[in-house]
């Protein structure tokens, strides 16, 4: 009888595990979709955007036609204002036929991918440790049982990074900030395994005794390369951003001894290895390589304004939360149980401690600068993004009206996002009055966005509430309702909303138009935005000039509506243009006479 009880309370803990595998493997699967998804679907639902996509782009192209992957060239001139990594990524990218947009968007939706699945790993390598109270107690020499739960930290964190809006956004950036983040989350990831073994982060079970053993050589080479890689991706910014997390920690910890084992020969040879041969050969073919890139693009960026991004001082708290969206709410009670740990003293081994100063250190730095730009946190992104996955895993099975309430403000973010939508959807282009300087109706295919931008708010209302609804006793599903809509909205955006705002926002759909003009020499710009400028010299594969009035033949010039006013006012067209425009006016110069100054009269 004994033996009969024995064996069935194995076989029930066996088909438990089994359950519980399933469980995991299900939940896996769907992180493989949502990444899939929201990383990589519809990376060309746009054009290049903006003056910097189209000029990263055209710089990768260039180094895979030339074959030149030195020295990065910008119309035929050296460009130093970014160091190689993106180039090379995407050039290869050029190299193998992918569309341009996914040439040169897929190496940020890759870098991201690795960012996910690398907080994915140390959300499991940490899981037991994460907080006191979670190690699982088991005999000295015995490690402890990882638990099968698809509502472990090790699945949340990447679910949480991937569908935050700056890894939504960043993953379809044709620039170099995803693989910077990229770098420094997989470097930290290594400094965190080196603090481990050096005993300076709290380890469990059997890891206590693994802890005695020091820093591995593995890891503190990993970690050398993985900065000289970071360096190769945006500079000495990577060196200090990492070494700046390292050094707060140290501060609030003192525990100097374990943070100066990142100091050792092995990971320095590394970064050497990896970082210097660039930079050396670079600097040896071009002289000027070294006060360009590092005194100008690199010091001169941070202490001036002198490339036009002032911000004030408290810039990067709101670009934070914006930028963890929708789960910015989670953070409260993330800083709530963080006041209890500081107040227990039980912080000072806590690897979520060492997140918080990885997340903290670039918001902070970037703050002194007199140039501010979102992309200057993206590397503390992943790290906020897996103090919320360890905190989501907590809220779970916490049953308290204070976790109730987050959960309602989870939802109750949603709405205020559909809100978002609708005050978006209001401020669309679409089809206006007609313009007396044009003489034509001014259409915007933009227009057609306006339902599918209606549908998706309405369906973020609708979870909002069923999110709210569900916070007390269904939070799971609560979460996978929030999952689940992200991924939707993402897909609807990407099929239903993106195309149709291409030809307002990209200056794809011209430059496919012009590219088999019959007289691509008369082809001129008229104050042009720089993003528009630099996007179709991008797309016709040319540099375009500026029209002067000094040119007397005729001349197809684009420009925008006010340049066509100039134009109008100048003397230089007569009368109406009887067609349409969105973002850029065709205007027809005929041919002059230089006496006359504005056009030709045409006799009669």
């Amino acid at each position: 009888m004994l033996n009969s009880f024995f064996l069935e309370t194995t076989a029930n803990t066996q088909d438990k595990t089994v359950e519980q595998r399933k469980k995991t493997a299900a939940a896996a699967c769907a992180v493989a979709i949502a990444l899939w998804i929201c990383l990589f679907s519809h990376l060309g639902a746009l054009g290049l955007l903006g003056p910097d996509e189209p000029r990263y782009a055209w710089i990768a192209r260039t180094m895979a036609q030339t074959g030149d992957w030195v020295t990065p060239r910008l119309y035929g001139q050296p460009w130093f204002e970014k160091p190689i990594l993106y180039y090379w990524t995407a050039g290869a990218g050029f190299l193998l036929h992918f569309s341009d947009e996914w040439a040169a968007r897929f190496p940020s939706a890759l870098a991201a991918l690795v960012a996910a699945l690398c907080i994915g790993w140390l959300g499991w390598r940490f899981e037991d440790a994460a907080e006191p109270g979670r190690e699982i107690a088991e005999p000295p020499g015995r490690a402890p049982p990882r638990r099968y739960c698809p509502w472990s930290t090790a699945l949340l964190a990447p679910l949480v990074f991937t569908t935050s809006v700056a890894a939504i956004g960043f993953a379809r950036a044709a620039t170099p900030d995803m693989l910077f983040a990229a770098a420094i989350t997989l470097a930290m990831g290594a400094a965190a395994i080196v603090l481990r073994r050096s005993g300076a982060l709290r380890a469990s079970g059997a890891k206590r005794a693994q802890a005695a053993s020091g820093a591995g050589a593995p890891a503190l080479l990993l970690f050398g390369a993985l900065i000289g890689l970071a360096v190769l991706a945006k500079g000495p910014a990577g060196v200090i951003l990492a070494g700046g997390a390292v050094l707060i920690w140290a501060l609030a910890t003192r525990r100097w001894s374990a943070a100066f084992r990142l100091l050792h020969p092995y990971a320095i040879a590394a970064f050497c290895v990896v970082a210097l041969p660039w930079y050396v050969l670079c600097a040896l073919r071009n002289p000027a390589f070294l006060r360009v890139f590092i005194l100008q693009h690199n010091f001169e960026r941070y202490l001036t304004p002198m490339f036009h991004h002032p911000q004030p001082f408290w810039f990067f708290v709101p670009i934070t939360l914006l930028a963890i969206l929708p789960w910015a709410v989670v953070l409260i009670p993330a800083a709530r149980h963080g006041l209890r740990l500081w107040r227990e003293k039980s912080w000072h081994d806590s690897p979520a401690f060492f997140f918080v100063c990885w997340a903290l250190f670039p918001i902070i730095f970037f703050s002194f600068s007199d140039s501010k730009l979102p992309s200057y946190i993206l590397p503390g992104i992943p790290a906020l993004a897996l103090v919320v996955g360890i905190t989501l895993a907590r809220l779970i099975d916490e049953r308290s009206s204070w976790s109730t309430a987050i959960f309602v403000l989870l939802g109750l973010t949603w709405i205020g996002l559909a809100g978002g939508g609708l005050w978006w959807a209001a401020h669309l282009p679409g089809e206006r009055a007609s313009s007396p300087d044009l003489g034509a109706p001014v259409a915007n295919p933009s227009a057609l966005a306006h339902g599918p931008i209606l549908f998706c708010a309405a369906l973020a209302a609708a979870a909002g509430v069923a999110i709210a609804a569900l916070s007390a006793a269904r939070r799971r599903a609560a979460i996978w309702i929030a999952l689940l809509l992200v991924c939707v909205l993402v897909e609807i955006a990407g099929t239903s909303i993106l195309p149709d705002l291409d030809s307002y926002y990209s200056a794809r759909p011209v430059g496919t138009m012009l590219r088999h003009d019959l007289y691509p020499e008369r082809l001129f710009t008229y104050q042009l935005p720089r993003s528009w400028q630099y996007g179709l010299e991008f797309y016709l594969s040319r540099k375009l000039p500026s029209w002067s009035p000094d040119d007397l033949n005729a001349a197809l010039v684009l420009t925008t509506p006010p340049g066509f006013a100039d134009l109008q006012r100048r003397g230089y067209v007569q009368g109406p243009l009887n067609e349409p425009y969105e973002k850029i006016v065709f205007v027809p110069i005929p041919v002059r006479s230089p006496a006359a100054g504005g056009p030709a009269k045409q006799k009669k």
